[in-house]
């Protein structure tokens, strides 16, 4: 059994910390015994102890904000090595992988890192990652795009986040959620969920309501999820999606229900996912909305085409084009034998590709094969 110490830039709970802690669930004190390094507070801290995982904490920047030196962080990684007689180390995002890959030759065990991004990489950055003994790819297509910018292909692997196809279930609609926005019980509610963010492109899903106002008056939007950043770009953007249903007349039927860990539940109790992405390596999200049976349009971006095939699974639009997303909205709204054709072979894709156990197993044999 390995001992592995998994590597956070942050406590947050996006995509890619839900990924890895589905696979700790299904793996911690079978296959693999775990410890988090990572900041000391936040809703990532309180899952994993949760999960009985220890936790140690990881301090990256001092307490004037500044990045702490190299030798501080080998320093703080070599003692929790040696308190914890770990054998791998492994970073859970592509920042945090770039972080440890510069220090991996001076560490006495391996290192691997998760690759959850399609985005441009410096030479330097791209050296660093190389340093790993691994690189897991969410994708296909974040494995070719990131071997194309010069990671090597000996050392990047393909493994699928998994979903929990006894969690992540089709289940009756309750109406608790309509009875908590105090909606009638006739409306559709048509979600997006995820970070809110200009790669996200949740600013799309509003100009595609817009053009749905008149033909659908039953229909409300959910928009499930947090901004982090604090750039002023992002702050406009997020302004601009309640601009946009407030000058179309829609501001009441726009529903801001922030950062929820009920995702499962207000799958069931929603009527269509519509995800914007500009870019996606592997939506967690169409992962969890294909198993519960809620029709998805999704954009035909990154890793969304290995998840999903348009007219089989989905309705997949072109990136940054908000009338084929009105048009395929509805489509899905005015058939619901369509809807359930494609909600039925999404959730038969989910299982045969996307089961947590047998990509739990992946992975963790990916890390038994590191030496």
């Amino acid at each position: 059994m390995k001992r592995i110490g998994l590597l956070f830039e942050y406590a947050t709970l996006n995509g890619g910390e839900q990924s890895i802690l589905a696979a700790i669930k299904e793996l911690h004190r079978v296959k693999c015994e775990f410890v988090a390094l990572a900041p000391s507070e936040g809703p990532l801290i309180e899952e994993l102890a949760s999960q009985n995982v220890l936790i140690e904490n990881l301090q990256l920047r001092s307490k004037s904000g500044e990045r702490i030196s190299q030798h501080d962080l080998i320093r703080q990684l070599r003692k929790v090595i040696d308190t914890h007689q770990l054998d791998l180390l492994h970073a859970n995002s592509l920042t945090m992988g770039r972080i440890l890959g510069g220090v991996t030759n001076e560490l006495p065990i391996p290192t691997s890192t998760h690759i959850r991004d399609i985005m441009s990489l410096s030479r330097s950055a791209i050296r660093d990652l190389n340093q790993h003994a691994r690189l897991i790819a969410v994708s296909n297509a974040t494995r070719d795009y990131h071997i194309g910018q010069g990671l090597r292909p000996d050392r990047v692997e393909t493994c699928y986040n998994g979903i929990d196809l006894e969690l992540f279930s089709p289940s009756p609609a309750t109406g608790a959620l309509k009875q908590e926005l105090g909606l009638p019980e006739n409306v559709r509610l048509v979600a997006t969920i995820g970070q809110i963010c200009l790669r996200k492109a949740q600013g799309d899903v509003a100009d595609a309501a817009a053009m749905l106002n008149k033909r659908f008056p039953d229909l409300h939007f959910l928009l499930v999820g947090e901004r982090h950043s604090l750039k002023r770009e992002s702050q406009q953007f997020d302004e601009q999606i309640t601009q946009t249903f407030e000058d179309a007349g829609m501001g009441k039927r726009l529903h801001r229900l922030g950062f929820r860990s009920d995702i499962r539940s207000i799958l069931n109790e929603i009527d269509l996912v519509v995800h914007a992405a500009r870019q996606e390596p592997l939506g967690r999200i169409l992962l969890e909305a294909a198993a519960c049976e809620v029709p998805i349009v999704a954009t035909k971006v990154g890793g969304t085409c290995e998840i999903l095939t348009h007219e089989e699974s989905a309705l997949l639009v072109d990136a940054e084009d908000p009338a084929a997303i009105a048009e395929q909205v509805e489509r899905l709204l005015t058939s619901s034998i369509l809807q359930q054709r494609l909600a039925g072979q999404a959730r038969r894709k989910i299982i045969e590709r996307f089961d947590i156990s047998s990509n739990a197993d992946k992975l963790s044999q990916t890390w038994a094969n590191i030496s």
